[in-house]
């Protein structure tokens, strides 16, 4: 099973395979959501065991599949002298009063994260180099609460690849957004992650189709331009 049939809904079985994106240089672009230390940060198994082994799987994930993934998509594009973004959570505010009501809500989503602070900081396996953009936002989606869309218009970027995490949350505001604004999307399977495995798993198949084709990083390989 390729991408072109993988990952379909209930809405899409049986429609017809879609067909091979066109990438050209200049036009593509490489998202990467939120992969940032705060999130690598595993909790303690001797002081919170349940939480630890229920989030065992998201931190193997994304020390074994993800970042390996994501660092290879970077050369690639970086050798091949394509644009590649970053985006991250952080407040301007020490207090977070500038974070959007999604990221103050009681729960885990409560994170306050100021923006100079070491966990708001993109991980240093994927760190920008020179003057690659990274955007900074108190939403989930990329680009509701940044100049992105500008920035990306400005680029003359028409496909943007999206990677990260959280599959269900930020990726896939993002991606919406993305689309809603009529850029065409990628998101790549194994360069991103969920709290589980299903959640991810189910929100690549939400996306996919009407959001995003969704392929994985070695299936996308293949498209890069150079």
């Amino acid at each position: 099973m390729t991408w072109k049939t993988a990952h379909r809904s209930f809405y899409y079985q049986g429609a017809p395979e879609p067909e091979d994106p066109v990438l050209l240089p200049g036009k593509v672009a490489l998202l990467v959501i939120d992969v940032q230390n705060t999130y690598l940060e595993q909790p303690d198994p001797v002081a919170e065991p349940e939480r630890a082994a229920a989030w065992a799987p998201f931190h193997a994930r994304m020390r074994g599949t993800v970042i390996p993934n994501v660092a290879r998509l970077i050369g690639a594009f970086r050798a091949r002298g394509l644009d590649v973004l970053f985006a991250r959570i952080a407040c301007q505010l020490h207090d977070g009063r500038d974070r959007s009501l999604s990221q103050r809500k009681p729960g885990w989503n409560n994170l306050l994260l100021p923006k100079d602070e070491h966990a708001s900081q993109i991980v240093p396996e994927l760190a920008p180099r020179g003057d690659e953009i990274v955007v900074t936002k108190t939403t989930d989606s990329a680009l509701t609460g940044t100049n992105l869309r500008l920035i990306l218009t400005n680029l003359g970027i028409t496909h943007v690849v999206c990677t990260g995490i959280f599959t269900d949350q930020c990726v896939s505001s993002t991606v919406r957004s993305l689309a809603d604004e009529s850029f065409d999307v990628i998101v790549v399977s194994d360069a991103c992650a969920a709290g589980s495995d299903a959640l991810h798993d189910r929100e690549l198949e939400v996306l996919n189709m009407i959001y995003a084709s969704v392929m994985s990083s070695e299936e996308l390989l293949g498209f890069l331009p150079g």
